[in-house]
């Protein structure tokens, strides 16, 4: 059996996208625009803070919708079971002021993620780990000998997919499967599971 190590993304794969909850809620449709839709992630993020700094909102606005989501149904028990098999890391684009409710209804798993920059409680900036952090993660467990399994759904996973020795879409939407056929796409955590399984082999 290879050593092989697993690393996710968080959003639209374990739990539902912050953003799109945090438009819902605070009734800005501007802020449902996601790396799903913006393979840029700085345009993204610096999008996003001026529309928070436009309508108001701070820090605590965003943590107070975090804190009703809920995982994805059968997120839990997926990660359960994969953790009972192999070591799983989140590589997530979200921050650290962020994560913490969902994590916890996670039951803790390791999360690689950023940090916000933060001014009298509104958000002015982030803090990335470091550059391209989810293929830059991938390099490093290559480097310690891991067979790296990833599996992600947005444009900003693409790196970490194509860095991985085995990369799988989950949950994509139809134009990023389309555009990266290489990576093959599962809509179901069972089937995700038996294709890791398989790999593990």
């Amino acid at each position: 059996m290879k050593q092989s190590i697993v690393v996710l993304d968080l959003e639209g794969v374990l739990v539902p996208e912050i953003w799109i909850a945090v438009a819902e809620k605070t009734k800005i449709p501007e802020l449902r625009r996601t790396t799903r839709d913006e393979p840029d992630y700085g345009k993204l993020m610096r999008g996003r803070i001026e529309i928070l700094d436009r309508h108001g909102l701070k820090l605590i606005d965003i943590q107070n919708v975090i804190a009703a989501l809920r995982p994805l149904p059968g997120a839990l028990a997926f990660l359960q079971e994969l953790r009972a098999l192999i070591q799983v890391i989140i590589l997530s684009d979200t921050f650290e002021e962020f994560a913490r409710p969902v994590l916890k209804q996670l039951e803790w798993p390791t999360l690689f993620c950023n940090r916000l920059i933060v001014q009298d409680g509104r958000i002015t900036g982030y803090k990335l780990r470091q550059e391209q952090p989810k293929r830059s993660a991938v390099t490093a467990l290559k480097s310690l000998q891991y067979f790296v399994i990833a599996a992600g759904d947005s444009f900003n996973d693409v790196a970490m997919l194509q860095e991985a020795d085995l990369g799988f879409l989950f949950h994509s939407p139809d134009p990023i499967k389309k555009q990266f056929p290489k990576f093959q796409p599962f809509e179901s955590y069972g089937d995700l599971l038996a294709a890791i399984k398989k790999a593990m082999d």
